[in-house]
């Protein structure tokens, strides 16, 4: 696949309608990311069970074997672990993210957590696989997250007296999206198909999320809006987006795709203009121009390297059906 940055924008855009869709619902936000990660686990489950079908057992050792898995036979196990628990940080991110935006607004604690994401993913990388962020990246993420910042400070957003806790809370929410966003590009990167990596992370997310979603109880879903928007954010906003995100990150660095993702609150803001009457003070639009910008210079170098043949690793995975 050669467009993995466009497949890693494609889920941003599907992740940025999901404030606008939860609107529709008037259940809490703890039932609605529960049922939403439920829903959409399950789906990449599936799939990722139907294309497991279809792969012959003489192609199984081939995608775990050679060079790219470090440690030889053990490897497969310590890649098998990291995604148990990245499915774990998956469940918990969701947690960590309503729990920061009840304490300090939607704008203030979406942006902490969304714009903390690359910085972890970031260092992540770098400190457990060697991979030092180049110096665009860092440019392009910095200006990015300026983007984003501007985007509240238009927004006049206000937060309540918990700003401390609630700032914490989505810190540790950018944490655990950098940790399951390195495990995975890592899984992926030794030959295990996209699809199954992000169906073994939601499944096991959405097992997690079942009894929290009987806790908090799922009378809401018998309404039929809600019900349609529950499985629109299932669905479209969870399942498709995350098969996306897993398809880019064949042929795009996860750092590379931290940063893409911050088209999100971009997204968000745009949707907030159109469908919900939302006014965007000039410092807000000139956030969004910054963002756009930094977007591209850190997605076209990306792609410009990969054709000059810099990366070995992407133009094999490419290869892969």
């Amino acid at each position: 696949m050669k467009n993995g940055p466009l497949a890693v924008v494609g889920a941003s855009v599907l992740w940025g309608t999901a404030g606008t869709a939860g609107l529709l619902v008037s259940a809490d936000s703890i039932a609605l990311a529960a049922a939403r990660l439920v829903i959409g686990g399950a789906a990449l489950a599936l799939v990722a069970g139907l294309s497991a079908k279809g792969v012959s057992a003489a192609t199984m050792p081939r995608a775990g074997a050679g060079r790219r898995i470090p440690g030889g036979r053990g490897g497969g196990r310590v890649v098998t672990s990291g995604v148990l628990f990245a499915s774990a940080a998956v469940a918990a991110y969701q947690l960590c993210f309503f729990a920061a935006v009840g304490r300090t607004g939607v704008a203030i604690g979406t942006v902490v957590a969304i714009g903390s994401g690359p910085v972890f993913t970031g260092l992540l990388s770098w400190a457990l696989h060697g991979r030092r962020p180049s110096r665009r990246w860092a440019m392009a993420t910095t200006a990015a997250i300026a983007g984003c910042a501007a985007l509240i400070v238009g927004g006049g957003a206000q937060a309540g007296g918990q700003m401390v806790s609630g700032v914490l809370f989505a810190l540790l929410g950018g944490l655990l999206y950098a940790f399951y966003a390195v495990t995975a590009a890592r899984a992926i990167s030794t030959g295990a198909p996209s699809g199954a990596v992000m169906g073994a992370l939601f499944g096991g997310a959405a097992v997690i999320m079942l009894p929290v979603l009987l806790w908090r109880g799922g009378e809401w879903l018998a309404e039929p809006r809600a019900l349609l928007a529950a499985l629109y954010l299932g669905l479209a906003a969870t399942a498709l987006s995350y098969f996306l995100y897993g398809r880019g990150l064949r042929t795009t660095p996860v750092t590379t795709a931290a940063t893409l993702t911050l088209a999100e609150p971009a997204v968000a803001a745009l949707l907030g203009l159109v469908v919900l009457g939302e006014r965007l003070a000039p410092v807000s639009v000139a956030g969004l121009g910054l963002l756009a910008i930094s977007l591209v210079a850190v997605a076209v170098p990306e792609r410009r390297s990969v054709a000059r043949g810099g990366a070995v690793r992407e133009r094999a995975l490419e290869s892969q059906p």
